[in-house]
């Protein structure tokens, strides 16, 4: 039986097929999951550009970013120039329950909404990515890094789990701050992190120089994307990204929030919007240390170019 319903307008197919290989769900555990937690996953999607990852069975997952053609009319859309493949994309905007379940019906799983909103950055994100061994204990003492740092200097931030094997902080910035200066902030908390431990921690962007360390990324600056909370990820189990109060971290693991257990675990409440800080000025010190640091990416494209010489000239 396929199950197929209507909810909100909206029909829906095939719940009762597995949602992918080795998810351990359904396609109708997507939908109920999401559609139980919309009112607390909408707010970090409202009015953002929102990319998602959608699965198709027998296919390998995929990032869409230009909505299809067959978009239906309810769903809002907003062009923007896309610097990385220098064109233009019209992105769906999920406002409201109706276009969340339409997205849930066309299998998008995951949820990767712009760091701005109305052209204006909202928030200053640290993306913590521990390696493969001990990775949730690691980045849990990273994260503690990221937290002095913040108190240092004189900022406050919010925790998640990425849903994977990882964790994201979140700052929340005054409007208006300058691109150049959000990225360059995050630069500098990166690397006042990584100083306070650097056995534990590297700024490093070419995977090989990291040697078994928490990368703390700073690069989700400017048009990035990050998973909101409450977004389910396309691994084993279906887990999804998690608020978590800082002292409970070293007492959770990722496995513990999944599309089955999540909305139990919610209740009610709505933990992302508790734990996070009114929007906060950064400080003048850490945007001029910041400007003091090499963008990563740019810096790894010519490390990585010096090395292939190198590697010609042996």
């Amino acid at each position: 039986m396929s199950g197929d319903e209507t909810r909100d307008g909206v029909s829906l197919t095939n719940l009762d097929g597995p949602l992918f290989d080795g998810a351990g769900a359904t396609k109708r555990d997507l939908v109920d999951y999401l559609d139980a937690v919309h009112e607390r996953i909408l707010p970090a999607l409202r009015g953002r550009a929102l990319s998602v990852m959608r699965v198709r069975p027998g296919q390998p997952p995929f990032m869409q970013k230009n909505v299809p053609k067959y978009t239906p009319s309810f769903v809002r859309t907003v062009t923007m120039w896309a610097e990385a493949s220098r064109r233009e994309v019209t992105y769906a905007v999920c406002d409201d329950r109706r276009t969340l379940l339409w997205f849930a019906n066309q299998r998008a799983v995951e949820y990767h909404p712009a760091l701005v909103r109305d052209h204006h950055a909202t928030h200053l994100v640290l993306d913590l990515d521990p390696p493969e061994e001990n990775a949730w204990e690691l980045a849990v003492q990273v994260a503690w890094l990221v937290r002095r740092a913040l108190d240092d200097a004189g900022l406050a931030g919010a925790v998640k789990t990425s849903g994977a094997k990882g964790l994201h902080i979140f700052v929340p910035v005054e409007e208006g701050v300058a691109a150049e200066d959000l990225a360059a902030a995050t630069r500098a908390l990166a690397a006042r992190a990584e100083r306070v431990d650097p056995a534990l921690a590297t700024t490093a962007f070419i995977r090989e120089d990291r040697e078994g360390k928490v990368f703390v990324d700073s690069t989700r600056a400017g048009g990035a994307t990050v998973v909101a909370a409450y977004s389910p990820r396309i691994r084993p189990g279906v887990p999804v990204s998690f608020p978590v109060p800082w002292e409970d971290l070293p007492h959770v693991s990722p496995g513990d929030h999944t599309v089955h257990t999540a909305a139990r675990l919610l209740g009610d409440r709505d933990p992302w919007a508790e734990l996070m800080p009114p929007p906060q000025r950064l400080p003048a010190d850490l945007i001029e240390q910041g400007h003091t640091i090499p963008v990563a990416r740019v810096q790894a494209m010519h490390e990585g170019k010096r090395r292939a010489r190198a590697r010609r000239e042996q």
